[in-house]
């Protein structure tokens, strides 16, 4: 036996096997140390190899799904391997012949399919890459879904590559080798800990790649796909390679590659997805996330398409209009939506019941599935179709939810009992009276019950003892179970002959008897047969309900749109959201806008949030403006940063928007660089992170992007942040052109709308009642007069000395900075002339330079001493002296 699982595991390296005995799964040498300590089970030994304990751990059968869950999440794989044999075949061949065993599937992150192993509301992608190399610089990308089977390729380039990995979101990575040294693949993968599987350069070479993809989808030519690039070919030979490699002989049921293009979505890199944390939290949690705080969807899949579409808002503004058009028609019809929504909440996964069947690891669960969902999809479409004129988008959507005959979920209904078992091989499925000739063997063998149960009666009294219990699996057939202590017993006279020792577990044993081995055949005989034709007509039905694929996918299609569009619409509804108005321009016009993800949290907490304007609007060829907001901290400038960015994207995936009224220009691209990050691990200090950031937005950003920016160069010392700050609003204005929102505490960049056109400044309303500071949350034009860091910190609870300490030096460093610079722009310091090429001579002093810092001296901020010393500065400037 350990030569066969050592060839076995020979033929698998890097996966843990599970190697089926009996009712469990065992694990030996190496593996059985990982699986003990990433599974908290016992690590036991059996037998020796080389003179040493061999290492020894199992898992029961029919808890495998929930080990494997565990596994998998620790970013294991795990090889399968089945016995293939009876066991009463083996013996024939030899006292001790070992069973046939082989691996059926391999089970990875990204090619999982179980029920209980999958996220019901995520997509489970596997993410193939493939690089033509020059003169073709640019990567395909093959993300499949074999759960739903969902394939879907896309070309971008290296500048590009991370932020399409973070659009997809995937749970594995499979590359040929000569793709690990991508520094960004290898970056992303390393900082969101996703496995990255290198397969041989032959999984996308070219001839053997569209072949590849010829087989598998039995096509005489790619040109029905659409322009496929090589690359894009490639990745998707090179996700069906690793498909065919982890699934052996089954064969999922892929939709044919549909490409997608790029321009088609918002571009929105990895950095700004983390930092507006659209579909999970920078602590990797959903709940506080955009995604969490929009999800009304009822059913499964309506929750993947809703996450789908957030992940990549269109850019046709026609497209968009079409979503809107459904939400809007669910808007104004709420008793039509309740009855759809009610009628979905009855819809299973559809998508992924199929793709079990599919594999040959479905159950009668997965059947019974299919069943309901014919059915609430024909209630569904029928009640749309009974309404009047629909949306084309929704028009669509019903007729895609009525592909399939409700006939066949009539049949299913009739074939299949009430209670179901999870696997096929329990049987008991096929409801009674369905089939005749099961009915007569199912009558047959339950007559033999009785003579069960009086038998295990006949044995307690043999045995004197009522714990004895007559049991039954699939490997040992009838036996006898006792506790240990009364095992013992039966081994010696007088029940010695008459029990027959069979196995011993830790706490009990195991028996049979001659007249128990006769009447097992007997009853094998009844119960095999009638196993048998529940297998039979299972395997009818499943082939009823795949000859349906095609149709069943559009209907799964159909209904997940209806979730999505009137799940959006009761978002509408219950919170007051608006149809925002979204077009070809470079409009940004925003009243009264809000934070979804905080006005929800401040709900739930019965307060108010405050709504605010943000216009940002543009015209072609001149470019969109520039807004610079400053204000103190908490008052709520990253909040109103962010929640623009987020009307952006929720507009544009076709979604209503919290905010009274909303005009958006198409934006193509998406940047936001909020937040402090460092990445040690490659020696980059919080301040370079930001700066890498700041370049790719400059280096990238166009006429018709969104560029969200905060406190940009407060990582350095004052003056090298000022300007790096003043330099970066420069380049925003003059270069790339685009609509901004740059949130600062460094005031002295408000003075740039004297000279730069499109720029406007914005401010937090704030008041100080007796020291105490009362923030507003109102952006109103202007510019904040200090930042109130000192009240900040004193709520933040710093100690009173801190504080007043803190409160003195600022008065000081406040009045000489007023005496220095008292008739001095921001533009005529030296730090800024010398940039702009000019000499850094100082401004003369004239007399009224005396009097504006006479005037600009605040005497109930001053301490004696900085009084004292702010007299002296004062008869020095007058003395021609400062």
């Amino acid at each position: 036996m350990m030569a066969q699982y050592s060839a076995i595991k020979a033929q698998n390296p890097g996966s843990l096997l599970f190697y089926r005995m009996g009712d469990f799964y065992e694990l030996f040498f190496g593996d059985a140390e990982i699986a003990a300590r990433a599974l908290g089970i016992v690590l036991t030994k059996r037998g020796k190899h080389e003179g040493q304990d061999i290492p020894m751990c199992g898992v029961p059968v029919e808890r495998a799904e929930d080990y494997l869950n565990r596994l998998i999440g620790q970013g294991h794989r795990v090889a399968v391997c089945e016995q293939i044999e009876d066991p009463a075949e083996a013996r024939k061949r030899g006292a001790k012949s070992v069973v046939h065993r082989q691996v059926v599937r391999l089970v990875t992150p990204g090619t999982i399919t179980e029920e209980l192993l999958l996220d019901p509301v995520r997509a489970n992608s596997l993410l193939a890459l493939a690089s033509g190399g020059p003169p073709e610089a640019f990567f395909g990308l093959a993300s499949v879904d074999i759960s739903t089977g969902t394939f879907i390729v896309v070309s971008a380039s290296e500048a590009s590559l991370e932020a399409e990995i973070a659009r997809i979101d995937p749970a594995e990575i499979v590359v040929p080798e000569a793709l690990l040294d991508v520094s960004c693949l290898a970056r992303f993968a390393r900082e969101t800990k996703l496995p990255v599987t290198p397969l041989g350069r032959e999984a996308a070479e070219g001839a053997s790649a569209e072949r590849r993809i010829k087989d598998y989808f039995g096509l005489a030519t790619l040109d029905g796909l659409g322009a496929l690039s090589r690359t894009e070919i490639a990745a998707a030979a090179v996700a069906l390679f690793y498909i065919e490699r982890t699934q052996l002989a089954a064969r999922p049921a892929l939709s044919l590659p549909a490409r997608v293009s790029r321009d088609a979505r918002m571009d929105i890199d990895a950095a700004t997805r983390a930092n507006l944390e659209l579909t999970r939290t920078l602590s990797g949690t959903r709940d506080g996330s955009l995604l969490a705080a929009i999800d009304k969807t009822v059913t499964a899949p309506g929750s993947r398409l809703l996450a789908e579409r957030l992940a990549a808002p269109l850019t046709d503004p026609r497209e968009i209009e079409a979503r809107l058009d459904s939400v809007s028609f669910f808007a104004g019809e709420p008793g039509l939506r309740r009855e759809i929504r009610a009628g979905l909440k009855a819809v299973p996964d559809i998508s992924r019941a199929l793709s079990r069947l599919a594999l040959d690891r479905g159950g009668p669960r997965d059947v019974a599935a299919l069943g309901a969902g014919i059915e609430a999809a024909s209630a569904v479409a029928g009640r749309l179709a009974a309404t009047g004129p629909l949306p084309a988008g929704l028009a669509e959507a019903s007729t895609a939810a009525a592909s399939v005959d409700p006939a066949i979920a009539a049949r299913l209904r009739q074939a299949l009992a009430e209670s179901l078992p999870l696997n096929r091989r329990d049987g008991g499925f096929v409801r009674t009276g369905y089939d005749a000739s099961l009915d007569e063997l199912r009558a047959l063998r339950d007559e033999n019950r009785g003579v069960i149960a009086a038998l295990q009666a006949r044995y307690c009294e043999m045995a004197e003892t009522k714990q004895l219990k007559l049991k039954h699996n699939h490997f040992l057939g009838y036996f006898i179970e006792v506790p240990q202590a009364q095992g013992e017993r039966l081994l010696k006279p007088p029940h010695e002959g008459v029990f027959i020792h069979r196995q011993t577990m830790a706490d009990a044993m195991r028996f049979s008897t001659r007249e128990l081995a006769e009447l097992e055949v007997k009853i094998a005989s009844a119960a095999d047969e009638a196993l048998a034709r529940e297998q039979t007509i299972f395997e009818e039905l499943a082939a009823q309900l795949l000859g349906e694929q095609t149709a069943l996918k559009k209907l799964a299609s159909g209904l997940a749109i209806i979730d999505v569009v009137a799940a959006l619409a009761e978002l509408a509804q219950a919170l007051d959201w608006s149809r925002p108005l979204v077009d070809a321009s470079l409009a940004f016009d925003i009243e009264s806008g809000r934070h979804p993800v905080v006005e929800a949290a401040l709900r739930r907490e019965g307060q108010v949030f405050a709504g605010n304007d943000c216009k940002l609007s543009g015209l072609p060829g001149k470019g969109g403006r520039i807004a610079v907001v400053t204000g103190p901290n908490m008052a709520g400038k990253s909040t109103y940063l962010r929640q623009n960015a987020l009307i952006a994207i929720l507009a544009q995936m076709g979604s209503f928007v919290p905010a009274a009224r909303a005009h958006i220009g198409v934006v193509d691209k998406l940047y936001s660089r909020v937040g402090a990050a460092d990445d040690l691990a490659r020696g980059r200090s919080t301040f370079m992170v930001e700066m890498i950031e700041t370049a790719a937005i400059l280096n990238q950003a166009g006429e018709h992007s969104l560029v969200i920016l905060d406190e940009i160069g407060r990582g350095t010392a004052t003056f090298d942040g000022l300007s790096i700050a003043w330099a970066v609003i420069e380049h925003l204005h003059e270069k790339n052109r685009a609509r901004a929102l740059f949130a600062t505490h460094f005031h002295e960049l408000t003075r740039l709308s004297v000279n730069l056109d499109r720029l406007d400044n914005l401010t937090v309303r704030v008041t100080d009642w007796n020291g105490e500071v009362v923030f507003l949350h109102e952006i109103v034009p202007g510019a904040a007069d200090r930042s109130y860091g000192i009240q900040v910190a004193k709520l933040a609870g710093l100690p009173g000395p801190v504080v007043a300490k803190a409160r003195t030096l600022l008065a000081e460093f406040e009045a000489a900075e007023r005496l220095a610079y008292a008739d001095r722009s921001v533009a005529d310091l030296p730090l800024f002339t010398a940039a702009q090429g000019q000499p850094a001579t100082p401004a003369p002093l004239q007399d009224e330079a005396w009097v504006m810092a006479f005037d600009a001296i605040d005497p109930d901020a001053l301490s004696p001493r900085a009084a004292l010393e702010t007299l002296y500065r004062l008869k020095k400037l007058r003395a021609g002296e400062g």
